[in-house]
C-alpha cells in the first residue's frame, strides 16, 4: 500500500469517528410542554396517548414531580432511566459506587463509563436520553453519620419548587442502608418504596411503605435479621452475589410501574409484590 493510500485510510478512519462521536453526543432540543400531537418527532406522544384513552387523567403532571433513587445499581439505573424516559420532572440520584467491568452483566450502565461514578455516569447518560428532566447526583454513602443530615434536608428542599421530594425509591443492596432511608423518611412523612433482589438472582421484591399508615419497615425486618443472623456472614470467600439482568429489569419495572400509579394516580398501588423467576410465581 503506497503512502497516499495509507493516509487516505488513515482520513477515512478519522472521519468515521468523528461521525460516531457526533451521533454519541448528539442531543433534542428542550421540550416545553408535553403535546399529544402523533407525529414522528415528538417523544411524548405515546406516553400522552395513555391521556387519551383514559388511562391517566392528565399526564403531563408528570412533569411537576421529583423522585429520589437511593442506590444506582442494577434496579436503580434501569430504574431512574424507565422514570426519565416517562418524563418525570426531577431525579435524586444518590450512590458512592463506581461503574466496573463487573457491572456489565447488568443494564444500563457501558465499559466506556467505567472507573466514574455511577451518579455521574447515570446523570450523563439520562440527560442524553431525555434533556427536559432535571437530575441531581449526590455522590456519597447515606448510612454515613457525616452524610445523614445533608441526605435528610435534600430530600426535604430538593423537590419541584425547593419542596420535599414525592417519593423515595430504594434500591439499595443491604440492611444498613435500608433502615436509613426508613429513618429519614419516618422522621420527615415521606412515602418510598423498598426494592430488592436475592442474592441468588431468582428472585425480587417491591414494598410500600408509608409513615404512619404501613408498618414501619424496621418493624418487619427480612427474616435474617429477625432471626439476628449478621447478613455479612452469609457471604463466601470467593463467590460475588449473582446477578441477573432480566430479574433487576422486572423488579425495576414493577418498581417504576407502581410509582407511576401512585404519582399519576390511576390502578391499585400495591403495597407488597414478590417474584419468583424458578416458576414464575407472584407473591402478594
Amino acid at each position: 500500500m503506497s503512502t497516499v493510500e495509507e493516509l487516505l485510510k488513515i482520513n477515512e478512519e478519522l472521519r468515521n469517528k468523528i461521525e460516531e462521536l457526533t451521533k454519541r453526543n448528539s442531543t433534542r432540543c428542550k421540550i416545553a410542554e408535553m403535546s399529544m400531537q402523533v407525529v414522528d418527532s415528538n417523544p411524548y406522544s405515546r406516553l400522552m396517548a395513555l391521556k387519551k384513552m383514559g388511562i391517566v387523567k392528565n399526564y403531563e403532571k408528570i412533569r411537576t414531580f421529583c423522585v429520589a433513587i437511593i442506590g444506582v445499581g442494577g434496579v436503580g439505573s434501569v430504574a431512574a432511566e424507565m422514570l426519565t424516559r416517562c418524563g418525570i420532572g426531577k431525579l435524586l440520584l444518590f450512590d458512592y459506587d463506581k461503574v466496573e467491568l463487573a457491572n456489565m452483566n447488568r443494564l444500563f450502565f457501558q465499559p466506556h463509563q467505567s472507573g466514574l461514578s455511577k451518579v455521574e455516569a447515570a446523570a450523563e447518560t439520562l440527560q442524553n436520553i431525555n434533556p427536559d428532566v432535571e437530575i441531581l447526583s449526590f455522590n456519597y454513602n447515606i448510612t454515613s453519620v457525616d452524610n445523614f443530615e445533608h441526605f435528610q434536608s435534600t430530600l426535604l428542599t430538593q423537590g419541584c419548587d425547593g419542596k420535599p421530594v414525592d417519593l423515595v425509591l430504594s434500591c439499595v443492596d443491604n440492611f444498613e442502608a435500608r433502615l436509613t432511608i426508613n429513618s429519614v423518611c419516618n422522621e420527615t412523612n415521606l412515602n418510598w418504596f423498598e426494592s430488592g433482589v436475592a442474592e441468588n438472582a431468582i428472585s425480587g421484591h417491591i414494598q410500600f411503605l408509608e409513615p404512619g399508615r404501613t408498618a414501619c419497615f424496621a418493624c418487619v425486618p427480612p427474616l435474617i435479621v429477625a432471626s439476628n443472623i449478621d447478613e455479612k456472614t452469609l457471604k463466601r470467600d470467593g463467590v460475588c452475589a449473582a446477578s441477573l439482568p432480566t430479574t433487576m429489569a422486572i423488579v425495576a419495572g414493577f418498581l417504576v410501574q407502581n410509582t407511576l400509579k401512585y404519582l399519576l394516580n390511576f390502578g391499585d398501588v400495591a403495597n407488597y409484590l414478590g417474584y419468583n423467576a424458578l416458576n414464575d410465581f407472584f407473591l402478594q
